[in-house]
């Protein structure tokens, strides 16, 4: 049995599994870009957000 007829087996064989493994990986790649470009905005604008700021203007009860 080859790799192609084991994905067709598993995955394309029932249309409900296909449009199941196609929304859990758009969601699973939803996540992960979204996790990236937080990450990648933050190093950029380090220093410059109103959570690094914060402790400057806001006093403490």
């Amino acid at each position: 049995m080859t790799i192609t007829n084991s994905i067709y087996n598993v995955l394309f064989r029932r249309n409900y599994v296909f449009v199941g493994a196609v929304f859990a990986s758009a969601f699973a790649f939803e996540m992960g870009f979204d996790t990236i470009s937080d990450k990648v905005w933050d190093n950029l604008n380090k220093g410059r957000q109103w959570k690094d700021i914060r402790h400057r203007y806001v006093e403490e009860e």
